[in-house]
């Protein structure tokens, strides 16, 4: 039975990760170590909640003392980390929490995986592996042309994604100078099931379906590369298996898209799937706002190196996973009023008025 220790396995992009993992991997064992902040929640994993293959332990990524008792406990083959504080607009409002969580949280993981890893066996050792997900936004901003490729200069913008590129270097320095296997991924806009109603698109479908305003950014046209989220933890997988240690793998899903073009794909399809809309059609909910300050203008990745090295493309289209995260918000009513029941109602954040 392989064991791994997966961090915000409670959070969107952790939570399709650890249901992959036990769907489809009837050897593997999952020890979900999830602090739940407003963006984690265990209904996403409800399924899983009987399964002794899958062991929840609320906690924070800052305690020294509970990564070394589970790392003991459980004698995790890998440590596949997730947990962050994600959001661009909470990071201009509230930047301390993101070099808290990202920084300091992966400094403490790193320092006590070392140790961790250090008491192994040779042969436990040499399969050890500690996979650090990343984001594009580190790069910085591109112009009309371009790709971000792993060797890109590292350029944050936000204080989010500083506090990214600060968690990035940090692995890397562990492995160059401990000799820790670390893996890197740095990942395009993740979009599907299951995720928080702040992001762009989950907030546009519920606003649409609500007949609320739909704000859209200065003039709509950044352009962001959108990853269906089940497609994003096919390439973790792959790169836990099989990339080469201290390498950093690009994860694209080869979908540029102007911001207002998602959002109009947006409004067509709930037109599409919830027909008779009082309001409708929610094209003309769309509002232009001011814009967020420091707002990238383009992000665009180049996946060649994983696909050339471990075989892996996206396999969704923008269309098709587009349709099936509408669907999927359309029929999960009773998750999205559990997910908001606490403070945020789909206000601003991150004006820095």
């Amino acid at each position: 039975m392989r064991t791994l220790l997966v961090t915000g396995g409670a959070g969107f992009i952790g939570g399709e990760f650890v249901r992959q993992v036990l769907r489809e991997e009837p050897n593997s064992r999952i020890v979900n170590l999830d602090k739940l902040t407003y963006a984690g929640n265990l209904d996403s994993l409800s399924e899983f909640a009987n399964d002794p293959r899958h062991q929840f332990v609320q906690g924070d990524i800052c305690d020294p003392s509970l990564i070394k008792t589970l790392l003991d406990q459980f004698t995790p083959d890998s440590i596949v980390h997730f947990a962050a504080e994600s959001h661009v607009d909470r990071s201009i409002d509230g930047p301390r929490i993101f070099l808290e969580t990202n920084v300091l949280g992966t400094f403490t993981l790193l320092q006590e995986a070392r140790g961790y890893w250090s008491g192994l066996s040779d042969s436990s050792k040499s399969n050890f592996r500690f996979l650090h997900v990343s984001t594009d936004e580190v790069y910085g901003s591109l112009g009309d042309t371009g790709l971000f490729t792993e060797t890109t200069p590292y350029d944050p913008h936000s204080p989010y994604s500083a506090s990214k590129a600060a968690s990035d270097h940090f692995v890397s320095a562990f492995h160059h100078t401990y000799g820790l296997p670390t893996l890197m991924t740095n990942c395009s806009n993740n979009y599907g099931p299951y995720q928080f109603p702040e992001k762009l698109i989950p907030l546009m479908i519920l606003n649409a379906l609500e007949g609320k305003a739909l704000p859209v950014y200065g003039d709509g046209l950044n352009v962001r590369d959108w990853l269906y989220v089940g497609d994003h933890c096919q390439a973790i997988r792959r790169v836990l298996e099989s990339g080469r240690v201290g390498q950093t793998y690009n994860v694209g899903g080869n979908s540029e898209r102007t911001n207002i073009d998602v959002v109009t794909t947006i409004c067509r399809i709930v037109d599409e799937l919830a027909p008779g809309l009082a309001h409708g059609p929610c094209q003309g909910l769309i509002k232009y706002v001011p814009d967020r300050p420091g707002h990238d203008r383009r992000y665009a990745i180049d996946a060649t190196k994983i696909a050339s090295e471990l075989d892996w493309s996206p396999s969704v289209t923008f269309d098709e996973g587009m349709r099936q995260t509408v669907a999927w918000y359309l029929s999960n009513a009773d998750w999205i009023n559990r997910v908001q029941s606490g403070d945020y109602r789909r206000e601003r954040l991150g004006s820095a008025s």
